[in-house]
């Protein structure tokens, strides 16, 4: 995974090999049908190949600084040259670009470029045609138009180009989508489009609030949750990609081109703490809408729009990535019930309420009913947040978040004057804490464990201490940290849960799952172990890719990332870590409230100035 580049116009996104292909691309949404799918085939399955003639050449990559823009630089025996990748906002007439412009840097670069479009997932052949300068390629209800700067060489239902590039001379290319039944746009400059989307991408970077030492790498995470943004709707989808494994010719391959609750306290915590409010609410009215309508039966995730329905379906004709079937579009989890999420959701609005969004008192009713309906339903067994395909059962961490679903609620009514049965909450609250810590509680091992009953833990017990539910030096909380770092941390990296348990009813293993190692790192430093966090964390920055993107999961032995790329949740938690560490001397950045009895701080006059949610020391230890 570490060889691709993410380049997106925040409707859709594509994937560029190092070595020139577009391997990967979806228009004109992110969970549209793909057209290059030769990610998850080969080169029949569609790609768009822009490469040096001369195989020996010699790459390097970058992202323009503040940008999603790819420029690859190709040394050759003979020049430079290099190729700028990149996705404009969407014309006002609804057409989707993708473009690339070839630049002569020194001597002469001879090059190839060659496209081959197949629509739905690569299975389908276009009808090809050459008119008006451009070759048209159309299948139901998708049309593409290719303008080259080169002649083009129709061929086998593909079309390509040998060109040389020389100093100071550029050679545009682009893709132009747009619905087969209409005429097609009119072409727009490529120049003028990549002055325009640099400058709106640098203006989108300038406002960023974070001054911490790792400004890099948080810089190049918030891009990426941007450029995985759904501008018309506000979501925020998981990842651009579907079925990349978590471990090569395994079976957990999943679609990931949806938005998940579960991400959304987190999501929100991320951008409200680096200064992006408009996104934080437009994320916000993005999950009022998607839940809205029927609170009392919420999903796990939503489409674009807060779509329901996401069937799941697989592939067949498409072998996988290093052949690892099914191919899979469409998310059957979405069915699941998932307690974690009322948590998390509840927590999302308390964080935007906290952070001074406007319009929050709109959300209380919709905030009772969930309440109303968990009120039950917390009792139930789920299948928790890793989406087991095993049996359901009372997972601890899905518990935990339903008692910071009424904390939560218990704090936005005492703190804002909302109206509700608070007494009621707090029942309800403690009924929860006191089961957890008697059935979810091994005495024997001095540690709390996966589900009820079980003999193992999860990496997820993580959140334990920084949602608030017990003080971080609890000994029972020490003793399950410890538990996890001896049982499920390996060569360096923590896992999500022992697979060979069997848990979660599929067959195989997976890698070290970044987002968990994210968390233990915030864990150090709630028990101020400061030295053992920033190495950690350090440890995690190496593992990115050359352009600072993280997919889900990571191989430490084979030294490579794992799993859909590039992922939300890795990106999130090395936000939120990196805010933790610049902000532990004052209290850990955390999602632990206290039920609003914490008192704020005295602002430091020399410091900058901080955001709502970074809190003083208090009982419960931040982060």
């Amino acid at each position: 995974m570490g060889d691709y580049a993410l380049i997106g116009s925040t409707h859709s996104a594509a994937l560029v090999h190092r070595g020139g292909d577009i391997e990967w691309l979806c228009l004109p949404r992110f969970d549209s049908a793909a057209m290059f799918a030769s990610l998850l085939g080969d080169e029949r399955n569609g790609h768009w190949t822009m490469r040096a003639k001369d195989r020996n050449a010699r790459i390097t990559r970058r992202y323009l600084p503040g940008t999603v823009v790819l420029e690859t630089t190709i040394r050759t025996a003979k020049g430079v040259a290099i190729v700028t990748d990149f996705m404009p906002r969407p014309a006002i007439d609804g057409t989707h670009e993708v473009v690339r412009i070839v630049r002569g840097v020194r001597g002469i670069v001879a090059m190839h470029t060659e496209f081959r479009i197949r629509f739905n997932y690569g299975e389908w052949c276009p009808w090809m045609e050459r008119r008006d300068g451009a070759v048209f390629a159309t299948a139901g209800p998708d049309s593409v138009r290719i303008s080259s700067g080169v002649p083009l060489t129709n061929e086998n239902f593909a079309s390509f180009a040998d060109f040389s590039v020389s100093a100071g001379q550029s050679i545009a290319f682009s893709l132009d989508w747009f619905p087969s039944h209409l005429k097609p746009p009119v072409t727009r400059d490529a120049s003028a489009l990549l002055a325009r989307t640099v400058i709106e991408w640098s203006a989108w970077t300038g406002r960023c609030g974070y001054g911490g030492e790792f400004h890099e790498p948080v810089m190049r995470s918030l891009l990426t949750l941007k450029a995985l943004t759904y501008e018309p709707t506000g979501g925020i989808v998981a990842a651009p990609s579907t079925s990349l494994p978590e471990r090569p010719g395994g079976e957990r391959n999943w679609d990931y081109r949806f938005c998940w609750l579960r991400d959304a306290a987190l999501t929100l915590y991320a951008l409200i703490g680096s200064g992006y409010v408009e996104e934080a609410s437009a994320w916000r009215w993005w999950l009022m809408r998607a839940v809205g309508g029927s609170p009392e039966e919420l999903q796990v995730m939503y489409g674009l729009h807060g779509e329901r329905s996401l069937t799941e379906l697989e592939l067949g004709w498409l072998p996988g990535y290093e052949n690892s079937r099914p191919v899979r579009i469409g998310n059957g989890a979405h069915g699941q019930r998932q307690l974690d999420v009322y948590g998390s959701v509840i927590a999302a609005f308390h964080a935007a309420r906290k952070a001074g969004l406007a319009d929050m008192d709109k959300v209380w009713p919709l905030e009772r009913a969930v309440a109303k309906q968990l009120t039950a339903l917390w009792k139930e067994p789920d299948c928790g947040l890793w989406e087991v395909r095993g049996e359901p059962r009372h997972f601890v961490h899905s518990k935990i978040m339903c008692w910071l679903a009424f904390d939560r609620m218990i704090a936005s009514a005492t703190e804002y004057g909302l109206e509700g049965p608070v007494e009621r909450w707090r029942e309800v609250r403690d009924e929860i804490h006191a089961e957890v810590c008697a059935r979810g509680y091994d005495a024997g091992r001095n540690s709390f464990v996966q589900f009820y009953g079980a003999d193992t833990v999860d990496a997820a017990l993580l959140w334990m201490p920084l949602i608030g539910f017990l003080p971080i030096h609890d000994e029972r909380v020490q003793g399950t940290i410890a538990r996890i770092e001896k049982e499920l941390i390996f060569n360096g990296l923590v896992y999500r849960y022992r697979t060979e348990k069997g848990v979660d009813g599929l067959e195989g293993g997976e890698g070290a799952f970044l987002a968990c190692s994210f968390w233990l790192s915030n864990v150090y430093v709630a028990m101020g172990r400061m030295r053992k966090a920033r190495a950690l964390f350090k440890r995690l920055l190496a593992l990115g890719n050359d352009l600072g993107l993280f997919a889900e999961e990571y191989d430490p032995v084979a030294q490579r990332q794992l799993g859909n790329f590039p992922q939300a949740f890795s990106h999130i938690g090395l936000i939120n870590s990196a805010h933790a560490l610049v902000s532990a001397a004052g209290g850990v950045w955390e999602l632990a409230d206290l039920d609003g009895k914490a008192q704020p701080k005295k602002p430091n006059k020399t410091a900058r100035k901080k955001t709502p949610l970074r809190r003083p020391r208090a009982r419960t230890p931040r982060r």
